[in-house]
């Protein structure tokens, strides 16, 4: 929102122009959103000669963990054009599909692999959340953290 000079609210959407006018939002894929740090189509524009290179899980519990990254930055970058845009029923229904697709993926990983929250330890004998390796213990050549 931007301020007229009367100090009213001037309603601006990201296309550039008014929230009034008819806009066909288009999304890219969660990985492609993901490695560009945008998911909306027309509103990407790369820094100079910069290429994207794409991530190459090298196990199922890497490539697992890399989804639930992509979907965690699609649904934060759709939250963030929902706080601006309430009304757009379609955005809200990829949003709640992201957001679904997001637990089923968490808890196939949890089920799997161990907790990726503190409040995902299931042991009721034992905390596990201090069970290593960590992330960042760069195990078997992971490098997301």
């Amino acid at each position: 929102m931007l301020f007229d000079d009367n100090f009213g609210f001037i309603t601006y959407d990201l296309y550039g122009g008014n929230l009034d006018k008819d806009k066909s939002t288009k999304l890219v894929s969660v990985d492609e959103g993901f490695l560009r740090g945008n998911m909306f189509a027309d509103l990407y524009k790369p820094y100079k000669n910069y290429t994207i290179k794409k991530i190459n899980p090298k196990n199922r519990k890497e490539e697992l963990l890399l989804e639930i990254m992509e979907l965690s930055f699609a649904i934060n970058d759709l939250n963030l054009y929902l706080d601006l845009h309430p009304d757009d029923m379609i955005m809200l229904e990829k949003f709640n599909a992201y957001v679904e697709k997001s637990c089923q993926k968490e808890m196939e990983y949890v089920k799997n692999y161990g907790a990726l929250e503190v409040i995902d330890n299931t042991s009721y004998e034992k905390f596990e959340w201090i069970k290593n390796p960590w992330p960042w213990d760069n195990e078997g050549g992971t490098k997301y953290v």
